[in-house]
């Protein structure tokens, strides 16, 4: 079950600015990179539902965050399926993301006080996806839509959040009109937990990385 309220991690997501993506089959790799992550001040994780029993490794990855790195929060992305975000849930993910706006994934969250975010890249899907209970709209492709899609929905609907994902990067200007844009947060993924930084183990620079983001996020806005 998920150890954090809806409420609780739209208000991480609104303070930090930043969700990092990553998946991975081996469980200590990927704890080594959350625990980056961690260290570099990240309180929020979204594993990519990706790979054969990723929903196994997904269950010893939150034993591992439960008792190891208090305050984080971590969810799950990719999740196509009512049934996957079910068993996700009651793993303990305490955010589902998703690529495209599903009725079954959102009723089964909203049941259970459970954040979901949905793909959506149409007004009409966004408007729906509202009315059912969405509180952050994900935005992909990023690189796709850009950051003029979301200043173009937010001019008449002020009132809806978007988490850009795909086409973000760590680069100053890319955040930054982003964040103009008016997100409420980005989704990185390669651009931070790099191929580099996965050949060599260098969980150190990825600490680093993380920080500097945020910082840089906070200094944007």
């Amino acid at each position: 079950m998920a150890q954090y309220s809806r409420i609780q991690v739209i208000n991480q997501m609104e303070k930090s600015g930043m969700v990092p993506l990553f998946y991975h089959p081996e469980l200590n790799i990927l704890k080594s990179i959350v625990k980056a992550c961690y260290d570099g001040g990240s309180r929020l994780f979204e594993f990519t539902n990706r790979g054969d029993l990723a929903i196994e490794i997904f269950s010893d990855l939150m034993n591992y965050v439960i008792l190891e790195l208090p305050g984080m929060i971590i969810g799950v992305g990719s999740v196509t399926d009512a049934e996957s975000a079910s068993r996700y849930m009651m793993a303990g993910a305490n955010f589902v993301v998703t690529p495209v706006f599903r009725d079954d994934i959102a009723l089964i969250c909203n049941r259970r006080k459970v954040l979901w975010s949905p793909g959506c890249s149409s007004p009409a899907e966004i408007a729906k996806a509202e009315e059912i209970g969405c509180e952050l709209i994900k935005l992909f492709p990023g690189s796709t839509y850009g950051p003029s899609f979301v200043k173009a929905i937010k001019g008449p609907q002020p009132w809806t959040s978007f988490m850009a994902t795909g086409g973000v990067s760590i680069d100053e200007d890319n955040l930054r009109a982003w964040f103009d844009s008016g997100v409420t947060c980005v989704g990185i993924g390669s651009k931070l937990i790099s191929k580099e930084i996965l050949l060599n183990n260098n969980y150190e620079a990825l600490k680093k990385k993380v920080s500097k983001t945020l910082a840089l996020i906070k200094s944007i806005r």
